[in-house]
């Protein structure tokens, strides 16, 4: 019954293109794309946290990479679902505005994954300096993660559960990046009194 919901959920969100919005979405769902959003994240980081910044990006790298792998070489040959594209019962209903169906897995998406891996680490440790940032941040991966199902990569199910991994590990990876500056900033502290 779930499967029958998402395939009927799919269907009604990926029926609802319009030819302006193909390039848009194909931008969105660009990895490339959005490498100028990634540096102005990394000029604030560095620009809070100095060469603690370091440790922001070294947790941002782990959660990524560990939600990508776990999304990519995990969930997807375990469960062995079918992107829309690929599943013969939809497949010829599916629509594709840049006519690339992807690899024959989809679950879990993994740009749902790891879009929601970066907000939420970024939100763990930002949100103290710009408090503002979930508000772009979180939307941003909502984004990202519906363009998968507007290109007919995904059903709302895979994103729906590559989000949820991404903001586990987001989370979890971002409290401990945080733990790792307060106890530098705390080390350096205490090294300054003595001397």
């Amino acid at each position: 019954m779930l499967n029958n919901w998402d395939h009927q959920l799919f269907l009604f969100l990926n029926g609802l293109h319009v030819g302006w919005l193909d390039p848009v979405m194909t931008f969105i769902s660009s990895e490339k794309g959005w490498i100028p959003f990634y540096a102005v994240l990394v000029f604030l980081v560095f620009y809070k946290y100095k060469w603690k910044g370091l440790w922001v990006l070294l947790g941002v790298v782990v959660a990524i990479t560990l939600s990508d792998q776990i999304a990519s070489h995990i969930f997807k040959p375990m469960v062995m679902r079918l992107r829309p594209c690929h599943d013969p019962l939809i497949k010829d209903l599916v629509y594709l505005p840049d006519g690339h169906c992807g690899g024959k897995y989809g679950f879990m998406s993994s740009h749902a994954a790891n879009t929601f891996a970066l907000a939420s680490l970024i939100y763990m440790t930002m949100r103290k300096h710009y408090r503002k940032i979930g508000w772009v941040m979180f939307p941003w991966a909502a984004v990202v993660s519906y363009s998968r199902i507007y290109m007919g990569a995904h059903f709302p199910g895979d994103v729906i559960c590559g989000a949820a991994l991404g903001v586990l590990l987001g989370f979890g990876i971002g409290y401990l990046t945080r733990f790792v500056i307060s106890s530098a900033a705390k080390r350096n502290r205490e090294i300054s009194n003595n001397g």
